[in-house]
């Protein structure tokens, strides 16, 4: 099999707040942002290694009860790092939410933090 899973699409209340934390904040890649018409646009975060969301806005009222509900109230995002340390220290810099203190589990050092949306993540740094 060739297909492999491209992009995630994470339903958003703001285009540009949207932009403003998951480049600025968490340091991903604006690799789209191109006007759609009617208000639309097409807009695409990356990481490093090449993860991608599509930051879609809400344009009715079942999207925008599931902003921030997507994985129903559990971590529905994994960011990886390859020094915990660092990025933790960094993403707080930045006004980064984070629920708990950082964590060490069998499959490494984590801990969870909240985006703008309400939406749950996991920073880890996965055991060598």
């Amino acid at each position: 099999m060739t297909a492999s899973v491209a992009m995630t699409t994470l339903v958003v209340d703001d285009y540009d707040r949207a932009i403003a934390f998951y480049r600025d904040a968490l340091g991903l890649r604006l690799v789209a942002d191109s006007d759609m018409g009617d208000g639309k646009r097409w807009v695409v975060v990356s990481g490093p290694n090449g993860g991608r969301l599509l930051l879609a806005k809400a344009v009715d009222e079942a999207q925008r009860a599931a902003i921030g509900k997507q994985a129903g109230g559990r971590v529905g995002f994994f960011m990886e790092t390859d020094d915990f340390t660092a990025d933790h220290a960094a993403f707080v810099a930045k006004g980064v939410t984070f629920r708990e203190q950082p964590r060490y589990e069998v499959y490494g050092t984590v801990a969870v933090f909240e985006d703008p949306f309400g939406n749950l993540w996991d920073l880890i740094e996965p055991k060598g």
